[in-house]
């Protein structure tokens, strides 16, 4: 845990990763996410406050969307709040899109098969843009590349939030993800957090103007605040 797992790979992203299992997976990151990834605290705290300050829809990039449960649970909270909010999420996985796109689906929410500098290529510009667990799976040349790409998608806000490498973090979730089966979650997770960054790796990969700052205990925040 001293050095991150740079070399590590998840089971999930192979081609050939069994179908069922991964299907199981894309299920599970709902309930990972909503108890674990601290993003109720941001939505409260970043997101909130810019999208009550009139009624004009506010737009949101969620790169690297995976099954689409995040998005369409911040969509949720937007519209529980009676707050407009247009999400498009992204993933270059045609699985994850797939996936995402057969959910349930939620008004204002949208999934497309896109890498973040198609979306530059496109001119696309967005308030918010956010991602969780991407930051992980990114070397350090492919981690400055989405941030420039961040950059330019943005016009307000950017969030990326992401695990922090710890052997108490480790341990932790070794045992909480024992109740999910047949799926990649405890093994792919484990990996996960040996891929991931400490605070003071990722603050000295941070480009001026960003931010690393904790969400949870076991999680960090890659922030840049334009408002």
């Amino acid at each position: 845990m001293r050095k991150r797992a740079v070399d590590a790979a998840e089971l999930m992203d192979a081609p050939d990763c069994d179908a069922r299992r991964l299907q199981n997976t894309y299920r599970q990151f709902g309930v990972i996410n909503r108890a674990l990834s601290g993003w109720r605290r941001l939505y409260v705290r970043e997101l909130r406050p810019s999208l009550a300050v009139n009624n004009t829809p506010v737009t949101l990039l969620d790169i690297g969307s995976g099954g689409g449960d995040l998005a369409q649970l911040l969509a949720r909270w937007a519209r529980r709040d009676g707050l407009p909010l247009r999400i498009t999420g992204i993933d270059p996985d045609a699985r994850a899109t797939a996936y995402a796109r057969g959910r349930l689906p939620i008004p204002g929410v949208e999934f497309r098969q896109a890498h973040s500098a198609d979306l530059v290529r496109e001119g696309a510009r967005y308030d918010f843009v956010i991602s969780n667990h991407v930051l992980h799976h990114l070397s350090a040349d492919e981690l400055q590349q989405l941030l420039a790409d961040s950059l330019v998608l943005s016009t307000r806000k950017v969030l990326h939030n992401d695990l922090r490498r710890s052997p108490a973090a480790y341990a932790l979730f070794a045992a909480a993800a024992l109740p999910f089966p047949h799926s990649y979650i405890r093994v792919d997770g484990l990996t996960s957090i040996r891929r991931s960054y400490t605070p003071s790796e990722l603050t000295v990969l941070a480009p001026p103007g960003w931010h690393v700052e904790a969400t949870t205990t076991f999680h960090q925040v890659l922030a840049l605040r334009r408002t």
